[in-house]
């Protein structure tokens, strides 16, 4: 193969890639034309139903009505037989022998209209059905599409504000270490106070000779002297 040969080759390949990617990106939205496609073809057909079973009716009359004529030249001839006019009674059996043409006509037309009519009816319920179906599921495609775009959109805020997250997580923790440093700031001068409280307890009951010993050098003087008589 030649280079030109495989560059086209590339191109149509290419082509075809894009094709796809345009048909996949709308398939939900070709979808939904397709269906309305078949709903508008779904009405011409009732329409043209309509027509055939018009002339179904049509037809059904003109076989009644030749059928009822070929019954009644059938008693005129009949009555010409009685009265001996075989004349009268051949013209009335020439009559009668168009009428069954015409009738045969008319009858075959009748099958025809009434068959097409009968196989337009299957194929109108099979579509209303098909059509029916398609919508049920289009419905449940563009709900699913929903979802997987909700899912979407939340996993990719969650990775794009992955940084942001980390960001926050620090602020709060420089915000506990900043509350945890006051709670000790706080426990520290409780204990600081309650101390203070316990040495100026101390100095009053010392002060009223209750408690501890004096170990001054006075104190110790006094013991040697009253040692020493």
């Amino acid at each position: 193969m030649s280079i030109f040969k495989k560059i086209m080759t590339a191109i149509r390949g290419g082509a075809s890639e894009v094709g796809e990617s345009i048909v996949d990106a709308n398939a939900t939205r070709i979808f939904e034309q397709e269906i309305r496609d078949a709903e508008n073809h779904l009405t011409k057909a009732k329409r043209d139903l309509t027509g055939v079973m018009a002339q179904q009716m049509s037809s059904s009359r003109d076989v009644d009505r030749l059928k009822r004529e070929v019954t009644e030249h059938e008693g005129y001839a009949v009555q010409a037989l009685d009265k001996g006019d075989e004349t009268l009674a051949l013209a009335v059996a020439e009559k009668i022998s168009n009428l069954e043409n015409d009738l045969a006509s008319q009858q075959q037309a009748l099958d025809s209209f009434s068959g097409s009519a009968n196989r337009l009816k299957e194929l109108v319920k099979k579509s209303e059905r098909q059509v029916g179906e398609y919508k049920r599921q289009l419905s449940m495609v563009k709900t699913t599409e929903s979802v997987q775009k909700a899912t979407s959109a939340i996993t990719d805020n969650f990775s794009s504000s992955n940084s942001k997250l980390l960001n926050a997580k620090d602020s709060l923790e420089r915000i506990k270490a900043k509350q945890q440093k006051f709670d000790d700031q706080m426990k520290a001068a409780e204990l600081l106070e309650s101390e203070n409280s316990d040495n100026s307890l101390a100095a009053q009951l010392k002060e009223a000779g209750i408690g501890g010993s004096d170990n001054s050098a006075n104190s110790v003087l006094e013991r040697l002297k009253a040692k020493q008589k």
